[in-house]
């Protein structure tokens, strides 16, 4: 893990839903940045002008003031522009959404993010990018989670070696989710038993013929995603299907996905590649 100098100069990014919910977190972490290191902030009123800084953002480390939408907004915007490898994001969590933030380990409070950025130390971070260019950081499910499914334990979620975090995201994504039901009425159809082929590294390991309810891609270790499929059960509970491997390819009929805080679709194919250390994020030191 890199360390950084108090010397650093930050570019500042201040989302816009972050500045309408929680104006006083903002002035705090704006406080904190300016009094440990030299920033510039930016104060964009859309998505064109939060591209366009971080673009211009020259050797200023950037740090993203607000919610999950806003770090994955970064993360995908520096990767499109193949920026990605080189660069540390900071993230000071501001928002409704801040699940993903706390389970790759960011603090949720402002004054302790902020010190974070100033004192903190790189860590390096596996992510998934399919094949229209779109990256997931915490994972994705198939069909999206409803709020209705968001009560239902979550336990059968494995956790990889050495990546504890990765049951976290899930469960913290289902709190998230069941909270804001209304919301997610309009885009998501209610969930049932889908028809989908699933291939890890060009091996079938669901075909068609075999109903399911649900299938997870998350970012694992070493390069690997982690894949669970959850069969279509009749009486007693059919046991989760636990699988890794470098790519990731799901066919079927008009399916949707939520990756991360969005959902996507309707689509009939799509593939997940699975990137080690592909990115960087600043954690606490200890």
């Amino acid at each position: 893990m890199a360390t950084f100098a108090t010397s650093d100069q930050l570019l500042v990014v201040i989302d816009p839903v972050a500045r309408r919910t929680d104006g006083e977190s903002v002035r705090i972490a704006k406080d904190v940045l300016s009094a440990g290191a030299a920033t510039k902030v930016c104060l964009p009123e859309g998505p064109e002008e939060f591209a366009r800084a971080l673009a211009r953002r020259g050797s200023r480390r950037p740090v993203v003031v607000g919610d999950d939408r806003a770090l994955v907004r970064a993360v995908s915007l520096l990767h499109r522009q193949r920026e990605l490898a080189g660069c540390v994001l900071s993230l000071v969590p501001v928002g409704g959404g801040l699940a993903l933030a706390e389970t790759l380990g960011v603090p949720t409070g402002a004054v302790a993010a902020a010190r974070a950025v100033l004192d903190g130390v790189e860590r390096r971070l596996d992510l998934l990018v399919d094949d229209s260019d779109g990256v997931v950081l915490g994972g994705l499910r198939i069909p999206p989670l409803a709020a209705r499914e968001a009560a239902r334990p979550m336990e059968a979620v494995p956790a990889a070696p050495g990546r504890p975090w990765l049951r976290t995201t899930y469960q913290s994504l289902v709190r998230t989710l069941a909270a804001r039901p209304a919301r997610l009425a309009p885009s998501v159809p209610a969930p049932g038993p889908a028809r989908l082929r699933v291939e890890i590294d060009g091996v079938t390991v669901v075909d068609l013929d075999q109903p399911v309810e649900g299938v997870s891609v998350a970012p694992g270790r070493s390069g690997l995603a982690e894949v669970e499929v959850h069969p279509l059960s009749v009486g007693a509970e059919a046991s989760p299907l636990l699988a890794s491997g470098r790519t990731v390819t799901v066919t079927g009929a008009d399916f949707r996905y939520r990756a991360d805080e969005a959902v996507t679709g309707p689509v009939r194919r799509r593939t997940w590649r699975a990137l080690e250390g592909a990115w960087g994020l600043t954690v606490p030191s200890s």
